[in-house]
């Protein structure tokens, strides 16, 4: 559900989106756009589901899913895709890695959406 919710936020935002769920190897890349100015995005999405009794659950905050374990595993799958898509970044704009996190309800809608560019 986060990553749908990502998708349409993205999309929303005038990102042309390139890809999903794209495997390199053993590592995912959740979201591959390119962002309006050019420069192209790989997106982390993570997301939790809270009671709706909670503010968040347990102090826990999606953010906190990413682990330097998995931001290593992206920056790797990045390169991967990189090395075998020659051409694809815009010389003058490059690339980043973000991270979309999501706060669902326990009834599945949306409770929170934070965008972190360039992490």
């Amino acid at each position: 559900m986060g990553e749908n919710i990502a998708y349409k936020y993205l999309l929303n935002n005038g990102y042309l989106m390139l890809a999903r769920n794209h495997r390199e190897k053993f590592d995912e890349i959740d979201i591959i756009a390119r962002h309006r100015d050019g420069t192209l995005i790989f997106c982390e999405v993570k997301t939790i589901i809270i009671n709706n009794s909670e503010t968040f659950y347990d102090g826990f905050m999606p953010e906190d899913n990413l682990s330097v374990a998995k931001h290593k595993k992206m920056i790797r799958a990045t390169n991967f895709f990189l090395a075998h898509h020659y051409g694809i970044v815009r010389e003058d704009r490059g690339w980043q890695i973000d991270l979309i996190a999501i706060v669902l309800n326990n009834d599945g809608k949306l409770s929170d959406l934070r965008h972190y560019e360039n992490i």
